[in-house]
């Protein structure tokens, strides 16, 4: 399979090179986002693709986006991707991995919602006995289920910068107290929503972060990507046991291997073994399967 690391479209404007996203401007209400085969770890964009990762991503977001549109609307639009991009073959090549979607105001923060007690989350409540200011039970262990999901926001980093926990009051500064409350409030429901499908499936969420934007009238819409591999913590539930870093089908795989090789997670990023990049793809791809698949 092809692996496809950044794109260059020369019928459209380019307005962005993200982390893994290449988003183009078609119209003054409409952007398109490509998802390439881009992978980044701590941060750091890495130099090698996974290839079809952007495909995975792309299908798996497609999905999650018309399973909550009940919950919240979002900004996929349905539009024929041949009007945007007459060229076939540019067409092939970008495969699945592309986006027509609502041009909307990006809030400025990472919505991130923790069900279980791992990662950054667990390094606070080992110091503090809190998550971003919300105190939890003492005693718990690494990767326990929290006794409820929490909302664990973040600020929303620039390429090779790291983003940075806030607690509620911030994002209140951030948006105000209504916006703050109700992204909040559907971040929360997403999340217990799709955590219960998850389970049924076989996956864990462990935690996940969602993004949301404003049309001009004000109205919430969910925005970016959603409840994927990369901006989720999955894990196979038939392996999960209170206490043990479980495996997953994310890029958790990718940052365990970076931590046992001598690199200070700045940029530029080491290359990946190919058995690296072959597990990697192989975990996207059985996502995706065990989520989506009738």
């Amino acid at each position: 399979m092809n692996a496809l690391f950044e794109t260059d479209l020369p019928n459209l404007q380019r307005l962005h090179r993200g982390k893994v996203r290449d988003i183009y401007a078609i119209d003054d209400e409409r952007i398109l986002i490509v998802t390439t085969d881009r992978l980044s770890a701590f941060d750091v964009v890495l130099p090698q693709s996974i290839p079809g990762k952007g495909e995975v991503l792309t299908r798996v977001a497609k999905f999650w986006f018309r399973r909550m549109q009940s919950l919240i609307p979002n900004h996929l639009l349905d539009d024929d991707p041949i009007e945007v991009i007459p060229d076939m073959t540019t067409r092939k090549r970008l495969g699945d991995r592309i986006m027509i979607v609502r041009k909307l105001e990006p809030l400025p923060v990472e919505a991130i919602v923790r069900g279980y007690l791992i990662g950054s989350g667990w390094k606070d409540y080992q110091a503090t006995g809190k998550v971003c200011g919300i105190e939890l039970p003492p005693g718990l262990q690494l990767t326990d289920h929290l006794p409820e999901a929490i909302y664990t926001p973040s600020t929303k980093a620039t390429v090779g910068k790291h983003d940075e926990n806030i607690d509620f009051a911030a994002t209140v500064k951030l948006l105000g107290h209504e916006l703050a409350e109700q992204v909040r409030e559907i971040s929360l429901r997403i999340y217990n929503e799709a955590a219960t499908y998850a389970r049924k499936r076989g996956i864990i969420i462990a935690d996940t972060k969602f993004e949301f934007g404003l049309d001009n009238d004000g109205h919430l819409h969910l925005i970016d990507e959603v409840l994927t591999p990369d901006s989720s913590r999955f894990w196979p539930s038939d392996q999960y046991r209170p206490g043990i870093n479980p495996p997953s089908f994310d890029k958790q795989f990718v940052r365990d291997y970076l931590e046992t090789i001598n690199w200070d997670k700045t940029p530029p990023g080491p290359k990946l073994p190919d058995e690296i990049i072959d597990k990697t793809a192989e975990k996207y791809h059985e996502a995706e399967r065990l989520l989506t698949s009738a």
